[in-house]
């Protein structure tokens, strides 16, 4: 139907009649002559239609007079040398003017102009209309130069690029789990993936040595900007390695994309940080190193103050008092300073404690009263706080401080211009094997309960589970986890006591995992991997900050989609094909 894309045609083409399929993005009659902006995937051109001695011109004059927006078009015409050049698009020193041009199918009024910036809501329910957009078109064009480059560089290194099971088995967190009912099993479900994390383990086993999938999978929790219940993931695996092997391969590999697919050189190598480092400095095990702000321990300096809510967790084992430093921040007001303490308060804060720094060096705070004046003195200058400056302090339990400080970091780095341009990579290494959850009174992976300890030796292990480390790492880029692995337990004895550290019985695990722990009696090697969220990625190299604008059709953050109104109510005669029955809710 074409002979040329509309936005690849250039001053090679003039003189030359070309064939153009593609929509109206405007259309302007100027009494007498008409322009068309027609656009296709590569971009826009330029379409006249004016007055001539040409026979049939006046039908060509008459049917762009009718031309709308969004109209779907085909054009014939001769290319021609601009009057008045548009330096902002690639077709801007050409125009084409019209012998024919045919309307395929004439667009009914829009419910929104791409131009009018419209609500995300309306967006994703007409979104075949929102991906027609130049924006949506080059950040999904931005997503398949990603994948593509990730499969180019993978298969010339002889990774296998092989496909798991989508229908599988409940994982530990069942909760979370989409469950499928088995028709030809009554009253028994399969479960689609959270990750390929157990096959891949036991394609090591099976001696493939080096996995690779870009892999769909499935989690059913609450949707943010960052997460959708069905999502991408670059899943990697490798046989006979030790950590190191793993990050080296990887990190060239992102180092080599990025600059194939967005122009970018990042650092080689990629800084390295413990875990332990990354919460006391950063409080968040993904520091924004572009944000050069750092939480200070001030504990040694509080314990004996008069001020309890600093005393008391400053003399705890498990408690924390960090204070961090703004510069200008004090030129803060009160309310701003509330709205601090609110957002704070979202990641656990009972409080946010403060102290501003005048021009002329003078103290002021609602806890000054609480020590002398010397103390304080000692505790802002231990901070590193000079005039002009606001000092924000957090206490309470270590990891609550730690959360609720990171977030204060990342929003003073934003609304005080103090993130730096570029990009900053980032490996944190040596983390907690486990987490003590309060609410169920037992331990629970931090990463997963297939990750390798540090140790070697199981009572070790058993006996240390409190403070045992784990050989996980995460890749971080800009304050984004962009990929997460480990080295895997590859010896049967060893999962079976991560297992039963879990709360996971022998039983339960004899039912949910008998078959890794058989297939870890036959020579299982030493193994490990990563994945990479795809969707993160593609959205930081297209810069935005949703995921939701490099995924064609995602889910609303209730997750619904609302182009084709999923999820909805199943007729009860197709339920009972599956057996399965809805319980009225209460």
């Amino acid at each position: 139907m074409r002979s040329h894309f509309c936005g690849l045609v250039d001053e090679a083409l003039i003189g030359q009649t070309v064939t153009l399929c593609g929509w109206a993005d405007v259309a302007r009659n100027l009494g007498g002559v008409c322009f068309i902006d027609l656009r296709d995937h590569k971009g826009i051109v330029q379409v006249v239609a004016e007055p001539s001695d040409a026979a049939g011109n006046a039908e060509v004059l008459a049917a762009a007079e009718q031309v709308g927006y969004e109209d779907c078009l085909r054009v014939t015409g001769t290319v021609r040398r601009r009057h008045s050049v548009n330096a902002r698009i690639r077709t801007g020193q050409v125009e084409v003017v019209a012998e024919r041009i045919e309307v395929l199918n004439k667009a009914d009024p829009l419910p929104f102009h791409h131009h009018e910036n419209p609500g995300e809501d309306i967006r994703l329910r007409y979104r075949y209309l929102d991906l027609r957009s130049p924006d949506m078109q080059r950040k999904m064009r931005t997503r398949t130069k990603l994948v593509a480059a990730l499969r180019r560089w993978l298969d010339a290194r002889g990774f296998q690029d092989i496909e798991t099971p989508i229908l599988t088995k409940a994982t530990p967190e069942g909760a979370r789990d989409f469950l499928v009912p088995a028709r030809m099993h009554p009253g028994e479900f399969y479960a689609l993936p959270q990750s390929p994390q157990l096959f891949k383990q036991i394609l090591m086993m099976a001696g493939f040595d080096r996995y690779y999938q870009i892999a769909r999978c499935f989690r059913d929790e609450a949707l943010r900007a960052d997460r959708q219940l069905e999502f991408t993931q670059l899943d990697m695996e490798f046989a006979w390695v030790s950590e190191r092997d793993v990050q080296d391969t990887v990190e060239a590999m992102i180092r080599d994309v990025f600059r194939e697919v967005v122009g970018v050189e990042l650092a080689d190598p990629f800084p390295r940080m413990t875990y332990a480092e990354a919460m006391r400095r950063y409080g968040s095990d993904k520091p924004d190193l572009r944000i050069a702000l750092e939480l200070v321990d001030v504990a040694d300096l509080v314990k004996d103050c008069g001020f309890a809510v600093f005393a008391g967790p400053a003399r705890e084992a498990g408690g924390r008092v960090a204070a961090l430093r703004i510069p200008g921040g004090a030129s803060m007001s009160r309310k701003q300073i509330d709205e601090y303490a609110a957002h704070a308060a979202k990641f656990g804060a009972k409080g946010l404690a403060w102290a501003k720094i005048g021009g002329n060096g003078e103290a002021t705070s609602p806890i000054q009263k609480f020590f002398d004046a010397s103390a304080f003195a000692a505790l802002l200058s231990h901070v590193g706080a000079g005039n002009g400056d606001l000092v924000f302090f957090g206490a309470g339990r270590y990891s609550t401080v730690s959360d609720f400080m990171g977030a204060v970091r990342l929003k003073a780095g934003r609304d005080f211009g103090l993130v730096e341009d570029g990009w900053r990579p980032l490996w944190v290494t040596d983390f907690p094997m486990f987490e003590w959850d309060e609410e169920t009174q037992r331990y629970v992976a931090l990463h997963h309960p297939f990750t390798a300890p540090a140790v070697d030796d199981e009572a070790d292990l058993r006996a240390n589970a409190a403070t045992a480390v784990s050989r996980g790492y995460d890749m971080v880029l800009n304050g984004n986890e962009i990929g997460g692995g480990s080295i895997r337990i590859h010896r049967s004895s060893m999962q079976s006591a991560v297992f039963d550290l879990l709360g996971i019985g022998r039983e339960e695990a004899e039912l949910k995992f008998g078959f890794l722990l058989e297939a870890l009696r036959y020579g299982a090697p030493p193994h490990g991997g990563i994945a990479f969220g795809i969707d993160r990625i593609a959205a930081l190299m297209a810069g935005t900050d949703s995921i939701r604008d490099v995924i064609a059709f995602p889910k609303t953050t209730s997750a619904q989609c609302l182009m084709t109104g999923a999820p909805s109510p199943i007729p009860d005669e197709q339920l009972a094909e599956v057996h399965v029955q809805v319980r009225p809710q209460d």
